[in-house]
């Protein structure tokens, strides 16, 4: 067997039950927020627990952090969606101004930059930079998904990219393929919400002109 696939199987093999309980509760979260389904939060709010636990113990700290806050997003999620602003379909949202996405998007990179610099000189946290500019953007992201912002999803398309290099590089192999997985299921997400959208406006042609 060739010494690559021989060591990714034994990769495999040694994934623990955990992870492969968050794996599969983090597909779940992504295919139910495709769908616009409320219990894509309960579903990330069980995974993000689980991968705190995991992220602490491979030294990846702003990962860990990051997890806690997602735990906390996951409920006010659940909130937005079911009670909040959210309520309505993501093509009834209107969308944000690019002013307003340049100037977080500055922001955030100071921030993360900020924070990089931290863990670099006080702590032995590894591959801090890409951490820590991870952790940040993936925050922003989840908050727009909170609001059913269909931006959300061009930024989880750069992020995973480089969650999967992140993951991998730590031996998370198999966390590394979900994120593999989580690019295509982004793809399939915006076209779930393009679709809808399409079939909202389509019925509202069709409801004008039968009025």
């Amino acid at each position: 067997m060739n010494p690559w696939l021989q060591q990714l199987v034994e990769q495999i093999l040694a994934t623990s039950w955990l992870e492969w309980t968050a794996v599969v509760l983090a597909i779940g979260y992504l295919v139910l927020a495709a769908h616009q389904s409320l219990w894509c939060w309960l579903a990330a709010g069980i995974s993000c627990v689980i991968y705190t636990q995991l992220m602490f113990g491979a030294k990846l700290y702003m990962e860990a952090g990051l997890q806690v806050i997602y735990v906390l997003l996951a409920g006010y999620g659940w909130w937005q969606w079911r009670y909040g602003k959210a309520q309505i379909d993501a093509q009834q949202v209107s969308a944000l101004s690019w002013r307003f996405h340049v100037l977080w998007c500055v922001v955030l990179a100071l921030l993360a930059a900020a924070l990089a610099w931290t863990l670099q000189t006080f702590t032995d946290a590894d591959a801090v930079w890409l951490d820590s500019y991870t952790t940040v953007y993936s925050l922003f992201a989840t908050w727009l998904l909170t609001r059913k912002q269909f931006a959300n999803w061009w930024y989880w398309l750069v992020i995973d990219a480089i969650y999967v290099y992140l993951y991998s590089s730590k031996g998370f192999v198999i966390t590394g393929g979900l994120y593999g997985v989580y690019l295509g299921l982004v793809v399939y997400a915006m076209w779930q919400w393009r679709v809808g959208a399409h079939g909202a406006s389509a019925q509202e042609q069709q409801c004008s002109s039968s009025g």
